[in-house]
C-alpha cells in the first residue's frame, strides 16, 4: 500500500515530520516556495500542512488534484480559501487548543500593560529620565472585564480575571446560562457589557457577524476610560475610530496585537498616547508552537492512516476510535444514497437520513456526508463527504436527520427518503453480524440484496413465468447473472426484481427489457 504523502510548507517544530513519518506518511519539508513553485509541486501531495505563511489559493487547490487534507498549525485560517477547499473535497484542519493558553496569557499581559502604560514608562525610563509623577495607573481588582467571546480562549482568560479579583461580564451568543454559571461570570447582551466593563477584551473569530463588532457606534457606547484589548483578529475594532476615541480620552487605553492589515508596518495609530501594540505575538511561546506542530501532525496522519477527522473546519469529527466501527455503517449510507439518487425523478428538493436501533447510537454527522456524497455523486463524478454538503445546499437540496432509538424488525437501520413529485420514495438497509451491507426495502417493498457492481432494476406485475423471461433475456445477449433478488407488495401486485450482472448492461438490452410483458420500470444501476 502507498503511503500518504505530506509537504511541510512552512516553518514548523522539526518533530512534526517525525510524527507523519512514525504514523506512516512520507513527507517533504520544503519552505520558501512562491505560489507558482508550490503550485507546480503540489500535485503530489495527499496532505499539506501550514502554519501562516503558504497562501491556500483557489489556484493553488486547483492544481492539487491529489489534495485531501490541509492542516493549519495554529487556529486563524484566513489564508486559506476554505470554501474552494470544500468543493474540492479537501478537509480543512486547524489546532484551536495549541496555542490557547499562550494567547489568552498575552490578553492579560496587555490588560496589564495598558493598565500601567508599562511600555512607555519603560522607553522613558532607559532614556534617562524617570518620569514617575507622569504614570498613574489604575489596578485591575475589583474592575469589570468585558468579554467578547466566551469559547476556549475567552474562558482561560476569564479564569484568570477571577484569580485578579476581577468581575466578568461577558458577551457570546452561543454561551448558555449553566456554562456562564460554570464559568462563574455574569451573561450579558453586547450593549450592557458595553456599558459596564471597564476593561474589553476579544476572544471571537472575524466572520461577516464579528467583523467591526467594536464599531464607532459601539466604542462610543462604552464607560468613559474604558480600555480595550484585541488579540484575537484584526478587524473586529474599527481601528480609525479607535485612534479618534483614544485622542479624545474616551477611550483611556487599548492594546493590540492583530490589525486589520498585516504586516502593520506603518499605521495611524502608532504614536498615539495610551496605545500599547505587538506584532502578532498572541501564539509566539516556545511551548504553542511545539504543540500546534505537533497537534497537526497528528490530526493529519490520523486523517491519511486512518480515517479519523479532528478539528476540522469543513466536515464533522470522526475520531480513529469511532472509524473503524462507523466505517461499514458509511459503506451502507452511500450506497442507500447512491440508490435512491438513481431511482428517483424529478427535481428532489428534500432528503431525510433516519437511523434506528444501533445506528441511533452513532456520530450521525459521517452517516449524513457518506449519503450525501452517494446521493450527489449522480451529479459530479468529483465528489466526497467533504464537498457533497456543498454540493447539496447548492443544488437547494434540504437535509434531515432523524434517530429513533428504538428497533424494529432489524437490531440497525439505516433509511433514505427523498421527497418527489409523486410522493415520498425511501430505500432502506442494515448491517448484518459480517458487518456486510445489505438493502432491505426499496420504495415500500421488502427486499434483500448486496449493493454491488452493475445491476439492472425491474419494477413489473407479478406474475408467474416472468423470471424466467427476465433471464432468457440477459442470457440471449450473453450477459452473466451473479445474484438475483425479488420482492413483491402483495401476491399479484407490484414487485421488484434486482439483479447483479458481471458488466455494464448495454441500452439495447434496457431497451428489450422495457418491452418485456408485465414491466413497469427497468433502470439499470451502478455502485
Amino acid at each position: 500500500m502507498t503511503k500518504p504523502k505530506v509537504l511541510i510548507s512552512d516553518k514548523m517544530d522539526p518533530n512534526a515530520a517525525k510524527i507523519f513519518e512514525e504514523r506512516g506518511c512520507d513527507v517533504d519539508v520544503i519552505t520558501g516556495k512562491t505560489p507558482e513553485e508550490l503550485k507546480a509541486m503540489i500535485g503530489q501531495y495527499d496532505g499539506l500542512a501550514i502554519r501562516s505563511s503558504t497562501k491556500v489559493t483557489p489556484e493553488i487547490l486547483a492544481a492539487a488534484t491529489n489534495l485531501k487534507v490541509i492542516g493549519r498549525a495554529g487556529i486563524g485560517v484566513d489564508n486559506v480559501d476554505i470554501p474552494a477547499a470544500s468543493a474540492q473535497g479537501v478537509v480543512v484542519m486547524n489546532t484551536p487548543f495549541g496555542n490557547s493558553i499562550t494567547t489568552a496569557e498575552h490578553a492579560v499581559a496587555l490588560m496589564f500593560a495598558v493598565a500601567r502604560q508599562i511600555p512607555a514608562a519603560n522607553e522613558r525610563t532607559q532614556k534617562g529620565e524617570w518620569p514617575k509623577n507622569d504614570f498613574m495607573g489604575v489596578e485591575l481588582t475589583g474592575k469589570t472585564l468585558g468579554l467578547i467571546g466566551a469559547g476556549n480562549i475567552g474562558s482561560i482568560v476569564a479564569s484568570r480575571a477571577l484569580g485578579l479579583k476581577m468581575k466578568v461580564v461577558a458577551y457570546d451568543p452561543f454561551l448558555t446560562p449553566e456554562r456562564a454559571i460554570e464559568m462563574g461570570v455574569e451573561k450579558a447582551d453586547l450593549g450592557t457589557l458595553l456599558e459596564k466593563a471597564d476593561f474589553i477584551t476579544l476572544h471571537t473569530p472575524l466572520t461577516d457577524e464579528t467583523r467591526n463588532i467594536l464599531s464607532r457606534e459601539r466604542l462610543e457606547q462604552c464607560k468613559k476610560g474604558v480600555r480595550i484589548v484585541n488579540c484575537a483578529r484584526g478587524g473586529l475594532v474599527d481601528e480609525a475610530a479607535l485612534k479618534d476615541l483614544l485622542d479624545s480620552g474616551h477611550i483611556a487605553g487599548a492594546a493590540l496585537d492583530v490589525f486589520a492589515k498585516e504586516p502593520a508596518k506603518e499605521h495611524p495609530l502608532f504614536g498615539t498616547p495610551n496605545f500599547i501594540c505587538t506584532p502578532h505575538l498572541g501564539a509566539s511561546t516556545t511551548e504553542a508552537q511545539v504543540n500546534v506542530a505537533l497537534q497537526v501532525a497528528e490530526q493529519m496522519a490520523d486523517y491519511l492512516v486512518n480515517g479519523g477527522v479532528t478539528n476540522a473546519l469543513n466536515m464533522p469529527s470522526l475520531s480513529a476510535e469511532e472509524a473503524p466501527k462507523l466505517r461499514p455503517y458509511m459503506a451502507l449510507a452511500e450506497k442507500l444514497g447512491s440508490l435512491v439518487s438513481q431511482l428517483a425523478h424529478g427535481n428532489l428538493t428534500e432528503i431525510s437520513i433516519e437511523r434506528s436501533g444501533a445506528a441511533a447510537d452513532l456520530n450521525g454527522k459521517p452517516i449524513e456526508g457518506a449519503v450525501l456524497a452517494g446521493f450527489m455523486r449522480h451529479y459530479s463524478d468529483t465528489v466526497n463527504m467533504v464537498n457533497a454538503p456543498y454540493l447539496a445546499k447548492e443544488r437547494g437540496l434540504q437535509v434531515r436527520s432523524v434517530r429513533y432509538e428504538g428497533e424494529g424488525v432489524y437490531s440497525t437501520l439505516l433509511r433514505v427518503t427523498v421527497a418527489t413529485s409523486a410522493g415520498p420514495r425511501s430505500v432502506a438497509g442494515t448491517l448484518f453480524a459480517d458487518k456486510g451491507a445489505r438493502l432491505v426495502e426499496i420504495f415500500g417493498i421488502g427486499i434483500e440484496a448486496d449493493l454491488e457492481g452493475h445491476m439492472l432494476y425491474v419494477v413489473n406485475e407479478d406474475a408467474p413465468g416472468f423470471i424466467g423471461r427476465v433471464g432468457s433475456l440477459m442470457g440471449e445477449h450473453g450477459i452473466n447473472i451473479g445474484t438475483f433478488h425479488l420482492g413483491r407488495r402483495e401476491t399479484g401486485g407490484e414487485a421488484v426484481v434486482l439483479l447483479s450482472v458481471d458488466a455494464p448492461i448495454p441500452a439495447e438490452v434496457i431497451a428489450a427489457a422495457e418491452k418485456l410483458q408485465g414491466v413497469k420500470l427497468v433502470k439499470a444501476l451502478n455502485f
